[in-house]
């Protein structure tokens, strides 16, 4: 045992040594993975028709913009450090295009150029009347088994604008060169990426794809999309094709699974085969990490498959991306806890773990504006962004402005502030999400953490040669000691104070059933907790007349050296941390208010925003390890 865990050491001091940074004098980037601009077809059609690229990159840099919809003046007064524009790869610019330009084909005739021009003129005439969001509607399908959906041929003759490749390619060489100019390695990096949009059936099963790719390499190719392919190991195999020839990382994120019937993190694959070593490994090569919190909800966990925990099911989006109404069923596929737990089983089953992904949050908006701040949120489509559209449809038939999440940011823990070095903390899994403010999470496991690490403070957290930090992996032990975590967690400097920090394990048991115990390891105050082993609420200071509150409750800064009371050194296990803020008010409390309302009349006035880091895994020995 002593044996294996000082050769790991060794490794690991060797590798961090040629790698050049610890984990611990890595800095935190907080970023936004998921925008999308007035190129994307359903942004345009929802009233996105000015918020373009630059328009996109100048607002993280804190410059102020106007708003597409009501045209105020937008400011973020912490501005980001990194961004993606994620354009739909469906129809890439188009609409925008023949909105400005008309629908023009080369060499076409008379009468397909009068087709053109009546094909223009009622584009422009619906989105003029204030229709676009109509149109968006006529794009989504109803109901359907997805699997057979998605093994149905793509009749692009549904669609009111066919694509047009050469208006595509155009589109994807000015986001391009717009993202270079606004990249500024050090100060502020922008990313090149976009949305790969499958939805079978109404499943969600979009994926972001970003790449650290230059101008050059990004010109190369053309992003893949979902009309190509709805099936996503045809995506990781065009991935790993133009990785290949363009020399450029590539990741896919997936995002919003809680509206994915189940088969975002499912046992079987789209096309309905049984997942086996071969996709797992595929599926762990390109998708190293999953959003877990955006506009359109919150993904980490649901009250039907966590019953014990009782902040589980935070910021529901029970709706479907469909043009008809279906009942909303949880299926446990479509959360993220549920999804870890299932693939310690999927590894134990075929060999490699599927879901072993790191978390990151994003917003998921489409006005071209990252928002994620509940007092100044602009809406998830630019239409929903005053507090009277807020009330109407924002997103299918039924979903308003009001179901909307203010949500969320993308936290990483990268060496410096440049595209290789953000991408390469996401593939190593040293990312956190949180649904808005921006709350600093260090995490780290491993078997020689003690309380000298805990008094030392963040500054003098352990390298990695005695720890692994969010991502990572603990190495094995032949029995022994538990492992121990250390957590060091500050609230965001203009916001709330925190409420306590929480460690979520999940793990096989002897009979090889998924488990979990989510676990209160520090809080803020004298609070202890009841006979239930359930620690009191923090309070509640917000006042529902003003929208105000106050720290008067909670904690600036919390950390804890906290060691496994229930370790068993045989079964495989994972760990993140869930920080809490003390209460605060809901942006549908704010409209509320300001439209003369005592409260509003869908969603909560009053939430807990959080931050989740990326999980923590141990792998118990294999009996090789064991003889060497």
């Amino acid at each position: 045992m002593r044996f294996i865990r000082t050769t790991v050491v060794i490794l690991c001091i060797l590798f961090l040594s040629s790698s050049g940074v610890a984990a611990r004098d890595r800095q935190l980037l907080w970023g936004d993975t998921h925008l999308h601009t007035t190129y994307s077809f359903d942004a345009f059609l929802n009233n996105n028709l000015t918020a373009d690229p630059d328009t996109a990159y100048r607002f993280p840099k804190g410059q102020p913009v106007i708003h597409p919809y009501h045209r105020a003046r937008m400011q973020l007064e912490a501005p980001l450090d990194f961004l993606v524009v994620s354009d739909h790869a469906e129809f890439l610019g188009q609409t925008r295009d023949i909105y400005h330009n008309g629908w023009q084909e080369e060499g076409a005739g008379i009468w397909d150029s009068i087709a053109n021009w009546f094909l223009t003129w009622s584009v422009r005439s619906e989105i003029n009347a204030g229709k676009g969001p109509e149109l968006f509607m006529a794009l989504l399908r109803d109901s359907a088994d997805p699997r057979e959906t998605a093994a149905l041929p793509v009749d692009l003759a549904d669609f009111p604008t066919p694509p047009n490749l050469k208006r595509e390619r155009l589109a994807w060489e000015e986001l391009v060169a717009t993202a270079e100019a606004h990249n500024e390695p050090g100060e502020f990096t922008t990313l090149m990426g976009w949305e790969w949009s499958a939805l079978p059936g109404g499943a969600n099963l979009h994926r972001v794809v970003v790449t650290d790719a230059d101008g050059d390499q990004a010109l190369s190719f053309q992003p893949f999309s979902a009309l190509q392919s709805p099936y996503p190991e045809d995506l990781w195999q065009w991935l790993g094709r133009t990785s290949a020839e363009s020399g450029a990382r590539f990741l896919a994120i997936p995002h919003n699974s809680n509206v994915s019937k189940g088969l975002m993190f499912s046992d079987t694959t789209l096309r309905g085969l049984p997942v086996d070593t071969d996709y797992a490994r595929e599926r762990m090569r390109w998708e190293k990490i999953v959003e877990v919190t955006q506009i359109k909800g919150d993904s980490e966990a649901h009250f039907l498959f966590s019953p014990e925990d009782e902040f589980a099911g935070f910021e529901p989006f029970p709706f479907y991306l469909q043009r008809d109404l279906q009942e909303y069923v949880p299926r446990s596929g479509d959360y993220v806890r549920s999804a870890l737990k299932a693939g310690l089983q999927l590894g134990a089953k075929v060999g490699i773990n599927p879901f072993q992904f790191g978390l990151i949050g994003s917003t998921d908006s489409h006005t071209g504006l990252s928002t994620a701040e509940e007092n100044s949120f602009g809406g998830k489509m630019a239409t929903d962004s005053t507090p009277e559209t807020k009330q109407g449809a924002a997103l299918g038939p039924s979903a308003i402005g009001w179901h909307m999440s203010a949500s969320g940011l993308a936290a990483v823990w990268a060496e410096d502030n440049t595209r290789e070095a953000i991408l390469g903390a996401m593939l190593r899994r040293e990312t956190y999400a949180t649904t808005g403010p921006r709350i600093r999470v260090r995490f780290y496991g491993g078997w020689d953490l003690s309380d000298e690490d805990l008094q030392a403070g963040e500054s003098g957290s352990p390298a990695s040669g005695r720890s692994v930090p969010m991502g990572g992996e603990i190495p094995p032990v032949d029995g022994g000691d538990a492992p121990s975590f250390l957590v060091f967690a500050a609230k965001d400097p203009a916001g709330a104070n925190l409420d306590r920090v929480q460690i979520v394990k999940g793990w096989l048991d002897a009979q090889g059933e998924a488990r979990e115990q989510v676990y209160d390891v520090v809080w803020s105050g004298d609070r202890q907790p009841g006979a239930d082993g359930r620690l009191p609420v923090v309070g509640n200071t917000v006042d529902t007349r003003t929208a105000r509150y106050d720290n008067s409750i909670g904690a600036a800064e919390l950390a804890v050296m906290w060691r496994d009371p229930a370790f068993e050194a045989e079964h495989p296990a994972f760990y993140y941390v869930r920080v809490l803020e003390i209460p605060t008010p809901r942006h549908s409390l704010y409209d509320a208010l300001a439209l003369g309302m005592e409260a509003p009349d869908v969603g909560p006035s009053v939430i807990q925003e959080r931050a989740y880091t990326s999980p923590i895994w141990y792998h118990p020995p294999t009996s090789e390890q064991l003889t060497h």
